[in-house]
């Protein structure tokens, strides 16, 4: 397995009980963030999600919350496609709310581990760029600005 251990933040101008209750809807993801292409919600714990990008594959995994502690902190694990640990933090200041991902996880599918030492950088990228149409998407949701995306 490739590991890869990602950080994304976002800064919106928004309170961060809004930012929270539209996070933890996963069911309507679809609706905003492009490259979502679905979410079932199997349980209050236990999320399915399907993503794709401008590259040509998609990945499924399940995320199963195993700490939510709203709006603050929301941890689960991946299986599937994925493997690993996710962990979403919001903190609220002076500018609006600050929202970290920190992902750690490892690609399963074996194509994807193949290719994995020269593909690194575009899968990557390709995680920021799904990340920069979630927080794009949440802004314009939120009805918003985004102040900042990384």
């Amino acid at each position: 397995m490739s590991r890869y251990q990602l950080l994304t933040t976002w800064l919106l101008d928004a309170p961060i009980d809004r930012v929270w209750d539209v996070l933890h809807d996963a069911r309507r993801w679809p609706s905003w963030w492009r490259g979502v292409e679905r979410a079932d919600v199997v349980s209050d714990d236990l999320w399915r999600t399907t993503w794709r990008s401008i590259l040509p594959y998609e990945l499924t995994f399940d995320f199963e919350i195993v700490a939510r502690d709203r709006p603050y902190r929301l941890s689960g694990v991946a299986r599937g496609e994925l493997a690993g640990t996710g962990t979403w933090r919001l903190y609220e200041g002076a500018e609006g709310t600050a929202s970290t991902w920190d992902w750690e996880v490892a690609t399963t599918a074996r194509w994807m581990n193949a290719v994995a030492p020269a593909a690194r950088p575009v899968f990557v990228w390709n995680h920021g760029w799904v990340m920069r149409r979630g927080a794009e998407g949440l802004a314009r949701e939120l009805g918003c600005r985004l102040l900042a995306a990384s």
